[in-house]
C-alpha cells in the first residue's frame, strides 16, 4: 500500500496528461455541451431583467385614482420571458444528455483499459496488492471518475450564471452589487477551508474503501472454512474494524461535503436580508425603484443556486481527484517488456527443454531459485517433490514465463524462451493447477475455453478419460447447462473439470500442480492412466506431494530450499534412502 502511496504522489502531476487521453476524443462533444450550457445560461441571466421590466410596467399603470396596466406589453414580455425558459431548459437538458453520454464511454474505456493494463503488469503486482484493491479500482475509483464528467456543465453554468448576474447586477445598482458580494466572499472563505481540511479524509476514503472490499471477497470465497472453524466471530470483528475505520472517514468526509451545501444556502441567505435591508432604505431615499429591488432578489437567487451547485460539486470533485490519484498509480506501475519486435517461433516442439545455472528471487535479497540446471529429453515425465517452499510452484512459474530470469536461461528444442513471446510460451502447455478455476458459462464453454472447432464428441470422450462423463449426463441440460455459483459441484468435480479441459487444449507440453488432489483414490487411479495416454510423447512436469502418483516418473528431483537435493528414479532414490525415501516412507509408515 506505501508503494501505491508513493506512486500516486510521483505521478500526481501526470494525473491531467494522462486523463486527457480519454477526454480529448470527446472534446468536440464537451464544447457543444459547455456551449450549450453557456447560452442556457446566459439566457437564464436576463430572466430577471424581463421580471423588472414586467414590474414596471405593472407598477407604471397603477396610481392613486386609476389603473391602467399595459397589458398588452405585459403579455409580450410574459411570451419572450416563457420562450427564454424553455430553451434555457431544453439548452441544459440536451447538454445533460451529451456528458451523460460522454461519461459512460469513457468509464467503458477506463475499465476496458484496465483490464487491459492487468494482462500487462507481471504477477509480481499481484503477489505485493490484494484483490480488494484492483477490484476498487473498476468498480469505485472509475465511477467516481466518471460520474464528475457528467457535472462539467454544471459547473460552466454555475460559474457563467455566477459572473453573469453580477455584471447585471452591476448594470442595475452598483451598491446593491457589493453588498451581496460582501456576502458572497464570506461564503468562499468557507468553501476554501473546507477544501484544504476537507481532501485528506476524501484520500484516505478510497483506500479504506479497498481495504473493506478486500474483506468481503474473502469473506465469501472462504465462507465455508470461516464457518467450519466458527471464526464468524473473528471475521467479523475484523470486518467491524475495517469497517468503521473507513465510516469515520466516510463521515467526515461526509460532513465536509454536507457542510458545502448548506454554507453556500447560509450566504445566498445573507445576501436575501442584505439586498431587502439596503435595497428598502435606497428606496426610500427615492434611489431606486421597486423594480430593482425584485430584480436583485431574484439575481441573489440566482447566484445561490451556482453557490449551491459548486458546494455539491466540490465533494463529488474531491472524490474524484482522490480516485484519479489511485487510477494514475495503478497505470503509472511497471509493464511486463514489450515483446511485438520479437519474430522467433516455437512451432512443433519435441519438448526437449534445458534449465542453465537459473537463479530467481522474488525480492533481490532472497534467492528462491539458485543457480539450478536440469536436462530434460522429450517425452520425459519429471516430476518434482520437496518440503514446502522448496520452490516447486517457481520453478513451474519460471517455465511458463509468468516472471523473468534473474541470471541463466530455459531453452526448448533448444531456442531460449526469452527470444520467442509469451503468449508462444503460453501455447506450448496445457496446465491442471491444484486450485481450480471455472467461469459462469455453460459446462460446454468451459471445457472448450479459447480451443475453437471442438466438437461435442470430443469433449465427451474427454469426460470420460475423467470419469466425470455421468456427471455431466446428469446435469438438467448436460453440456449446455449453465455453470454458476448456484450449482452444487463438488471440489473434485471441479478439478475434473479443469483436467478435462487441459486435454482438450492438447498442448505439446503439459504441467501438473497437484492435479488430482480433490478426487478419490479410485477416479485418481482412473485420471492416471488418462493421463498416460495423453502424455504420451509429451514432456511433461508434476508437481506432487502424494508420492504414490510418480513413483512412474521418468525422473525424480528433490528440491529444498531453491536447490536440487537428490535427482533420480522412483527406485534409484529410495535405494538412495536419503531425503525423497524419508519423504516418501513417512506417507506409508505410522508410528
Amino acid at each position: 500500500m506505501k508503494q501505491m502511496e508513493n506512486a500516486n504522489r510521483m505521478n500526481s502531476g501526470k494525473t491531467s496528461f494522462f486523463f486527457s487521453r480519454y477526454i480529448k476524443k470527446h472534446i468536440p462533444l464537451i464544447i457543444t455541451a459547455v456551449i450549450m450550457s453557456l447560452l442556457g445560461s446566459l439566457l437564464t441571466i436576463f430572466i430577471p431583467d424581463f421580471l423588472a421590466k414586467i414590474t414596471d410596467k405593472i407598477q407604471s399603470g397603477i396610481s392613486f385614482d386609476k389603473v391602467d396596466i399595459d397589458v398588452s406589453a405585459i403579455g409580450k414580455l410574459s411570451i419572450i420571458l416563457i420562450i427564454i425558459s424553455v430553451l434555457s431548459m431544453l439548452l441544459n437538458y440536451i447538454q445533460s444528455l451529451i456528458l451523460n453520454r460522454v461519461s459512460m464511454v469513457i468509464g467503458q474505456s477506463l475499465r476496458s483499459d484496465f483490464n487491459k493494463k492487468t494482462d500487462r503488469v507481471s504477477l509480481g503486482y499481484f503477489d505485493k496488492h490484494n484483490f480488494g484493491d484492483v477490484l476498487a479500482y473498476v468498480t469505485n475509483d472509475v465511477n467516481t471518475f466518471s460520474q464528475v464528467i457528467m457535472k462539467i456543465g454544471s459547473f460552466v453554468q454555475a460559474i457563467i450564471l455566477f459572473f453573469g448576474c453580477i455584471v447585471m447586477m452591476f448594470i442595475s445598482e452598483w451598491r446593491l452589487t457589493l453588498v451581496s458580494l460582501a456576502a458572497t466572499f464570506l461564503g468562499f472563505i468557507g468553501m476554501g477551508i473546507l477544501l484544504l481540511k476537507g481532501q485528506k479524509y476524501f484520500d484516505a476514503l478510497q483506500h479504506k474503501f479497498a481495504d473493506v472490499n478486500q474483506h468481503i471477497e474473502e469473506y465469501y470465497t472462504a465462507h465455508s472454512t470461516i464457518r467450519n472453524y466458527n471464526a464468524e466471530k473473528q471475521s467479523m470483528e475484523r470486518f467491524s474494524l475495517k469497517n468503521r475505520v473507513m465510516t469515520d472517514n466516510l463521515v467526515k468526509a461526509g460532513i465536509v461535503e454536507a457542510l458545502t451545501v448548506p454554507l453556500m444556502t447560509f450566504t445566498s441567505n445573507l445576501g436575501y436580508i442584505a439586498v431587502c435591508v439596503v435595497g428598502s432604505l435606497l428606496a426610500l431615499k427615492g434611489s431606486i425603484s421597486f423594480s430593482v429591488i425584485v430584480a436583485f432578489i431574484l439575481y441573489v437567487k440566482l447566484i445561490a443556486t451556482p453557490m449551491e451547485e459548486l458546494g455539491g460539486i466540490t465533494g463529488q470533485l474531491q472524490r474524484a481527484i482522490a480516485a484519479v490519484k489511485r487510477i494514475d498509480g495503478f497505470f503509472a506501475q511497471e509493464e511486463l517488456p514489450d515483446e511485438s519486435g520479437k519474430t522467433a517461433s516455437l512451432d512443433n516442439v519435441t519438448g526437449e527443454v534445458e534449465f542453465s545455472n537459473i537463479n530467481f528471487g522474488y525480492t533481490p535479497e532472497k534467492m528462491t531459485i539458485k543457480d539450478f540446471s536440469l536436462s530434460v529429453k522429450p517425452g520425459q515425465k519429471i516430476a518434482i517433490v520437496g518440503p514446502t517452499g522448496a520452490g516447486k510452484t517457481t520453478l513451474v512459474n519460471l517455465l511458463m514465463r509468468f516472471y523473468e530470469l534473474n541470471s541463466g536461461s530455459i531453452t526448448v528444442d533448444g531456442m531460449s524462451l526469452s527470444d520467442t513471446t509469451r503468449e508462444n510460451v503460453h501455447r506450448l502447455f496445457g496446465m491442471v493447477l491444484q486450485d481450480t478455476w471455472l467461469f459462469s458459462g455453460t459446462i460446454r464453454e468451459n471445457i472448450a475455453y479459447v480451443k475453437q472447432g471442438v466438437t461435442d464428441e470430443e469433449i465427451m470422450e474427454a469426460c470420460r478419460k475423467c470419469g466425470i462423463d455421468h456427471f455431466v449426463n446428469s446435469l438438467p441440460k448436460g453440456l449446455d447447462t449453465v455453470f454458476d455459483e448456484s450449482m452444487t459441484v463438488s471440489a473434485g468435480q471441479k478439478q475434473l473439470l479443469t483436467i478435462a479441459r487441459a486435454m482438450i487444449e492438447n498442448a505439446p507440453m503439459m504441467i501438473l500442480d497437484e492435479a488430482t488432489s480433490s478426487v478419490d483414490t479410485r477416479t485418481e487411479s482412473l485420471i492416471q492412466q488418462s493421463f498416460d495416454k495423453l502424455l504420451e510423447n509429451r514432456t511433461c512436469f508434476v508437481i506432487a506431494h502424494r508420492l504414490c502418483t510418480v513413483r512412474n516418473a521418468d525422473m525424480i528431483i528433490y528440491m529444498n530450499e531453491g536447490a536440487i537435493e537428490e535427482i533420480g528414479t522412483h527406485d534409484e532414490l529410495i535405494a538412495k534412502n536419503g531425503a525423497y525415501a524419508e519423504l516418501y516412507n513417512s506417507q506409508f509408515i505410522t508410528v
